[in-house]
């Protein structure tokens, strides 16, 4: 393996003027990297805002500009490695650059991300949300902190953009950042639904809604009472009278349609086939999980009975 020791790389991801040097220049100004350890920074993207010459020196960092994707490659690393000798690396991503590519097979294994932050302009989050929505995904799909910035009151509905993230990224955190600097990190959802009430009945189009909730707020519904319709999915792994009442869900665009659903339990579970449509009442309990960092939402079938298919069979979040 080149290089034994392992070297932390923090990523920033965003489309072009998303805020991507603004948000490196605050975390080098905040003292992140005045260790007195040297920092190998990639910049793989130049916006309109260049991040001062000074501020780089003073904390022994070291810039290359890399303009070309077919220039980001391992060799080209594993140089920059021999020649800088960083103690850490910091990648400025080009936002139309393939992220999943540079994971799998750019970085030498001695170069570990430890950390990505993913920049959003609001004020143009539609529109790259409507036309490329894919690469906008694959941004959200790798970040541990996705921040909207430049909010205002009329140019994003931050429930539904929270909601884009968490359908594709459940351990994201998601900030809003307004012009003046206000960060807002607790959005409240209004949900279609009481979530007070001892017993939640789901509309067939409250399903994507509900699975986030109690995916980010599973004792909310402990002991609750939820009936809802979904598509029975089980496969070998699944002990007896196990499987998952799911949805279809649209996390990214219409050719990348993922199963969506929480293990259930129930005596007569089997008797069902895979993909038939079911009507179950179910119980919610919690358990712990190592996979998603906590408490996990587990469900107890009181009741299965068949349904028709809903009208629109895949869920939406947006």
């Amino acid at each position: 393996m080149f290089g034994k020791k392992e070297i932390p790389v923090y990523l920033f991801t965003g489309f072009l003027e998303s805020g991507k040097s603004t948000c490196i220049e605050e975390v080098i100004e905040e003292g992140n990297f005045s260790d007195g350890a040297k920092t190998l920074f990639i910049l793989c993207e130049e916006g309109e805002h260049e991040i001062d010459d000074q501020l780089l020196m003073k904390n022994r960092i070291s810039c290359v500009v890399l303009e070309d994707e077919d220039e980001l490659t391992e060799d080209c690393c594993k140089k920059l490695q021999e020649k800088y000798k960083p103690n850490r690396i910091v990648v400025e991503c080009n936002g139309m650059w393939d992220l999943d590519k540079m994971y799998r097979e750019t970085f030498p294994e001695n170069w570990i991300v430890v950390q990505t932050f993913t920049t959003v302009n609001a004020q143009t989050f539609q529109i790259y949300s409507a036309n490329m929505k894919s690469l906008m995904m694959s941004h959200f799909k790798m970040a541990d902190l996705v921040i909207f910035n430049r909010c205002e009151s009329d140019n994003i509905d931050k429930p539904a953009a929270r909601r884009n993230v968490k359908a594709i990224n459940r351990q994201a955190q998601v900030l809003f950042e307004s012009a003046d600097g206000t960060v807002e990190s607790k959005i409240d959802e209004e949900l279609p639904y009481d979530v007070n009430a001892s017993e939640i009945t789901l509309e067939d189009d409250d399903f994507g809604l509900w699975y986030l909730d109690i995916g980010e707020n599973p004792r909310k519904y402990v002991g609750k009472k939820i009936t809802f319709k979904g598509q029975v999915y089980r496969n070998k792994t699944f002990p007896a009278g196990a499987f998952v009442p799911s949805r279809k869900a649209m996390t990214c665009c219409a050719d990348d349609i993922a199963r969506i659903g929480y293990m259930c339990h129930g005596e007569d579970a089997d008797q069902y086939k895979n993909d038939s449509w079911v009507m179950v009442t179910v119980t919610v309990k919690t358990q712990q999980s190592r996979k998603h960092d906590g408490e996990f939402p587990v469900l107890y079938a009181e009741k299965i009975e068949p349904a028709q298919p809903p009208q629109e069979e895949v869920v939406y979040f947006g």
